[in-house]
C-alpha cells in the first residue's frame, strides 16, 4: 500500500503542486472532476470516474445544456433579469473584440469601453451563462495558493505583489457593486473549516503569518468550540474566518456588469460563437454567421475555451463543479445551521463549500468528477458529501442541483498571456475566479491601454503546460486527483 502512495506521489508532484497543507481559499467556481472505472456509490472520496473520459473531448457548450438557456438553478431562478442581446450578422469592425460574457469578458469590456474603446463582445450563449453564473459565489483575498507556498516559489517579493493584486481584486469588486449599483446581495464574512485536527495550529500559524508579514489583520482564529459555534458541524475541529472576504449571488454580479459595460456602449452579442480567429495587425474573428475585425482581441472563456486558441487549451484544464440548492430554513433553523449567514469552504482538497442564499436556503457544493459529462442526478450526487457535514438535514429536500464548467492550471494560478502583440487570454483560476476573473478583465484593459505592469505580474509567473498539451492533460488529471481524493481519504 505505502510503495503504491509513493508512486501516486512521485507521478503527481511532478506535474502538479501541491500548496501548503493550511491555505486559505475562497471558490466561487469550485471545481468538479471524471476517470476510469468506479462506481461513486462504493468510494467516500466522493470521486466520480468514468471510462472513455481521459481522451474523449465533447462540445463543452453543449455536452451538458441548452444552448442560449441558463443552466436550471437557483440562480436562473431568481436572476434580477433576463438578457436578448442580438446575434451578431454580417461584417463588423471595432477597436477591440472580446469572447466570452463571463467575468472576465464583461470587466474587460467595461474598463475598455469606459476608456472610449470601441468594443465588442461575443458570448456563445447569455452573459453569465458559464462558470460566472452558476459558481459558489465566495470571494476574499489572496490566491488559489497559499501566501507561504507563494513566497517558496516566486521569492517575497513576487508573492508581496500577487497578495496586493488579490487585495485589489476585493477593492475592485466592491467598487464596481457600488458605483454600478448592482444588486448582488453581497454578505460578509468567509469561514476556512478545517477538517484535520492536527491541522488546527497551522490554522493559527498561517493567520499569524499574514498579520506579521502582509498586515492582514482581518483574520480570527476558531478552536473547535469556535467552529462548531459558527457551523454546526461534528466535521471539523477548528477554522478561521475571514471578516474581509464574503459571498454573493454569482449571476447577479454577471449580468450588473454587462449593464455597465452596455452603459459605457459595448456592443454585446449573444448567441454568437466563435469558430475560430486569425492573428496579425488586424485580429479576424470569424462566426457561423459573421465576423469581426479587430485591433485587439480579449479572450475570457475560461473551462469554455474548447479548440478556439491552442496555447491557452495547453495550459488550462476544464473540470466541473455541482451544487445544490435546499429548501428554505426558517430564520432560527438558518441561524443555527451557520451563524451570521457567512460562506464556508472547508480544507479537504475535495473542497466542501456551501453558505446560505439571501432567502436562507443552503447552498452546498461538494463532490468532484473528472471528464465532462455531468451525473445524471446531481442532486443525489452532491447529497452524500452533504450529509457527511450536515447529516441532520437528511430530511431536507433540494429544490435545485446544477453544474457548470470551470478551467484549472497544473499549479493552480490564473493564466493570463499575451498570445500575440495583440491577443490577450486570461483563465484557469481555478476555483477562485468570482474577484480575479472580474480583475483579470481589467489587467487585460490595462494592457490593451499601454499599461502592463499589473497584468505582467501574473504573465511573468509563466505557468507550465500540461505536459503533452491538450491531447494528454486528462489522463494526468486523473493521476493526481486520484492522489489528492486519496489523501482526504486516508488523512494524509
Amino acid at each position: 500500500m505505502l510503495s503504491v502512495l509513493r508512486l501516486f506521489k512521485v507521478l503527481v508532484h511532478s506535474t502538479f503542486f501541491y500548496p501548503s497543507k493550511i491555505r486559505l481559499r475562497f471558490p466561487h467556481e469550485r471545481s468538479n472532476l471524471n476517470v476510469a472505472k468506479c462506481d461513486h456509490k462504493k468510494s467516500h472520496s466522493k470521486v466520480q470516474i468514468k471510462s472513455g473520459a481521459m481522451f474523449s473531448s465533447p462540445d463543452l457548450l453543449t455536452a451538458n445544456d441548452t444552448p442560449g438557456v441558463h443552466a436550471n438553478s437557483y440562480y436562473a431562478a431568481t436572476a434580477n433579469r433576463q438578457t436578448d442581446f442580438p446575434q451578431l450578422k454580417g461584417e463588423v469592425a471595432c477597436d477591440v473584440c472580446v469572447i466570452g460574457g463571463g467575468y472576465t469578458g464583461l470587466s474587460a469590456a467595461l474598463h475598455l469601453s469606459a476608456r472610449g474603446y470601441d468594443v465588442v463582445l461575443l458570448e456563445a450563449n447569455r452573459v453569465g451563462w458559464g462558470a460566472s453564473g452558476r459558481n459558489g459565489g465566495q470571494v476574499g483575498p489572496g490566491q488559489r495558493v497559499g501566501q507561504e507556498s507563494l513566497e517558496r516559489r516566486h521569492g517575497k517579493a513576487h508573492a508581496r505583489a500577487l497578495w496586493d493584486l488579490s487585495l485589489d481584486s476585493m477593492n475592485l469588486l466592491r467598487s464596481l457593486i457600488h458605483d454600478y449599483q448592482i444588486d448582488c446581495d453581497f454578505t460578509p464574512g468567509l469561514v476556512e473549516a478545517v477538517h484535520r485536527k492536527d491541522w488546527v495550529e497551522d490554522a493559527r500559524d498561517h493567520i499569524e503569518h499574514l498579520r506579521l508579514v502582509y498586515g492582514y489583520d482581518k483574520l480570527e482564529f476558531l478552536d473547535q468550540d469556535g467552529i462548531r459555534a459558527c457551523v454546526n458541524s461534528p466535521a471539523y475541529f477548528g477554522g478561521t474566518i475571514n471578516h474581509g472576504s464574503g459571498h454573493l449571488h454569482p449571476l447577479n454580479l454577471a449580468l450588473g456588469l454587462a449593464g455597465g459595460a452596455e452603459r459605457h456602449g459595448t456592443r454585446i452579442f449573444e448567441m454568437s460563437r466563435v469558430q475560430s480567429y486569425e492573428q496579425g495587425d488586424t485580429v479576424t474573428i470569424k462566426l457561423d454567421g459573421g465576423t469581426v475585425r479587430a485591433k485587439y482581441l480579449v479572450m475570457g472563456c475560461n473551462g469554455y475555451l474548447g479548440a478556439l486558441d491552442g496555447e491557452t487549451a495547453r495550459h488550462t484544464m476544464p473540470i466541473n463543479n455541482f451544487i445544490v440548492a435546499t429548501e428554505p430554513f426558517s430564520e432560527s433553523e438558518a441561524e443555527n445551521l451557520i451563524a451570521s449567514r457567512r460562506a464556508v469552504a472547508d480544507t479537504k482538497f475535495v473542497i466542501n463549500y456551501f453558505r446560505l442564499s439571501a432567502d436562507r436556503r443552503l447552498l452546498f457544493g461538494g463532490g468532484e468528477t473528472y471528464g465532462y459529462k455531468f451525473p445524471e442526478d446531481i442532486k443525489s450526487f452532491v447529497r452524500k458529501p452533504m450529509l457527511e457535514v450536515f447529516p441532520q438535514l437528511k430530511d431536507v429536500r433540494l429544490d435545485y442541483g446544477w453544474g457548470g464548467s470551470l478551467a484549472i492550471t497544473t499549479k493552480r494560478m490564473p493564466y493570463l498571456a499575451r498570445v500575440a502583440p495583440n491577443v490577450y487570454s486570461a483563465s484557469g483560476y481555478s476555483g477562485h475566479g468570482v474577484a480575479m476573473a472580474t480583475l483579470a478583465g481589467q489587467l487585460c484593459a490595462e494592457a490593451i491601454d499601454g499599461t502592463a505592469g499589473r497584468f505582467d505580474v501574473f504573465d511573468k509567473i509563466r505557468l507550465p503546460a500540461f505536459p503533452g498539451g491538450a491531447n494528454f492533460r486528462y489522463p494526468l488529471l486523473v493521476l493526481a486527483m486520484t492522489w489528492f481524493a486519496m489523501r482526504d481519504r486516508l488523512g494524509i
